[in-house]
């Protein structure tokens, strides 16, 4: 995903400035404005990466149309409860690993009444803050715009918005069988409204706008209820395929799925060894290396120098960029704002072991002291996980989207779409990284030969 981070970038910031999702065709015409993208690599962007839930139409089966379907803004950030509570993080605390942002979230609604007066908030107004900007920047989020970055967090966090109540959609009196009535400190909206899919339009007994008791508390965090109902909408969305864990594709052939490995961006193994017998109509790439690092110009990709170099630190986990005078940025991949793309032999899982030169991709986790563990390998505890980087490797090409880690008496689960390790338990989690292992041109040489 990281060789499309512009496009990404992009659409959740139209989605974001349209109320968190947009119809289908409307986003892919909007992203074509700004940036020349194939419909084949929109359909592979929208399916593929954890920013956006594809939502299928209402009409579904052989009834349903692309123009039906909808995309919702995504992500897996959200506030630190600790940190409101003074626990984590602030002075003397500087929240150590936690992967939550540290911030005020009445600064999010927008009216924290101390970030405008004279007594100055005890909680963080700083999106780039040390810690903040970090965790944006992992998530190549860190280029959105704060009002952007709010409503994407308003409509994932479930801690920021009053939830919609749901005593209030059973029972037949005007606030169905809700006994807080008026004190309810849960919306009062109807249910079927918010899915969507309500019978009964103008003539329901159940809200399809927020009430002045609900208007009050959403103006109490700074909110309008109009714009609110239709976060609700997509909070709806998020829910439903969180709980049911579906990625909400469409039917078959409505949407042309991009292949997961392209054999013009693969590059040949058998040219690196001067064995290659389809010379210049080989389909794949002809390099003396089996990595090829390139920058895009704005016209054609062009080798980047120091490829050698930029490939040492790109196989060190812990680095995020590379160490020259203009740094590859590993987790945009960018550099000064210049796309760029790392093109590789085949993965070592995908052919026999008498095949050298392929690409044996590691897989590592965020150890407790922040050091980057292998999987497999024994930490400073003398403890390994059930998975090692092969077998991780084979259930990431095979088209899962996690996979189940024990470790001692603990269990996770390994999401290969947000690349985070979940303890489901005690709701932490940790990164997680695949990157190459090293081959200098030196090795290369003297395998070619061999």
């Amino acid at each position: 995903m990281s060789a499309y981070s512009r496009e990404i970038l992009l659409a959740t910031s139209f989605l974001c400035s349209s109320n968190g999702a947009m119809q289908l065709l409307q986003l892919h015409r909007k992203l074509l404005q700004r940036c020349s993208i194939t419909e084949e690599e929109f359909c592979f962007i929208i399916q593929r990466c954890p920013r956006f839930l594809l939502v299928r139409g209402l009409a579904g089966g052989d009834g349903e149309r692309l123009e039906d379907c909808l995309v919702v803004a995504k992500t897996s950030l959200r506030l630190c409860s600790g940190y409101g509570r003074e626990e984590c993080g602030g002075p003397g605390r500087d929240g150590g690993d936690c992967q939550q942002l540290h911030l005020c979230k009445f600064f999010i609604y927008g009216n924290c009444r101390f970030g405008k007066g004279r007594k100055s908030c005890k909680f963080s107004h700083d999106i780039h803050s040390d810690h903040n900007y970090q965790l944006l920047r992992e998530l190549t989020l860190h280029e959105l715009s704060e009002d952007d970055l709010f409503l994407l967090l308003l409509q994932n966090d479930p801690t920021l918005l009053p939830e919609v109540c749901s005593h209030y959609n059973k029972g037949s009196g005007p606030h169905g069988s809700c006994s807080f009535q008026d004190k309810c400190t849960k919306v009062h909206l109807c249910q079927h409204f918010v899915q969507g899919d309500c019978m009964f339009g103008l003539k329901c007994k159940r809200q399809h706008a927020v009430d002045q008791h609900g208007r009050r508390m959403l103006e109490e965090r700074g909110l309008s209820g109009g714009v609110i109902q239709e976060i609700y909408r997509n909070i709806h969305h998020l829910s439903a395929a969180a709980s049911t864990d579906d990625r909400n594709t469409p039917a078959d052939g409505a949407l042309k799925k991009l292949p997961d490995s392209d054999d013009r961006s693969s590059i040949c193994l058998h040219f690196i060894r001067n064995s290659c017998k389809f010379q210049n109509e080989c389909h794949r790439v002809h390099f003396h290396l089996p990595y090829k690092w390139e920058v895009f110009d704005g016209l054609t990709w062009t080798d980047l120098q120091h490829m050698e170099d930029i490939e040492r630190d790109f196989c060190d986990p812990s680095k995020t960029q590379s160490c020259s005078d203009q740094p590859v940025d590993f987790l945009t991949m960018s550099r000064e704002s210049l796309p760029v793309r790392r093109l590789s032999t085949v993965s070592s899982v995908t052919k026999p072991p008498h095949y050298i030169l392929t690409t044996q991709w590691l897989w590592y986790y965020k150890g407790d002291r922040g050091n980057w563990m292998e999987y497999g390998q024994l930490d400073e505890n003398q403890r390994s996980t059930s998975v090692t980087s092969r077998t991780l490797e084979e259930a990431f090409l095979s088209g899962r989207t996690a996979v189940r880690v024990v470790k001692g008496q603990r269990q996770y689960v390994l999401s290969f779409t947000d690349m985070y390790q979940r303890n489901p338990k005690h709701n932490t989690k940790r990164r997680v990284r695949r990157r190459p292992r090293f081959v200098s041109v030196a090795e290369v040489e003297k395998q070619a030969v061999q």
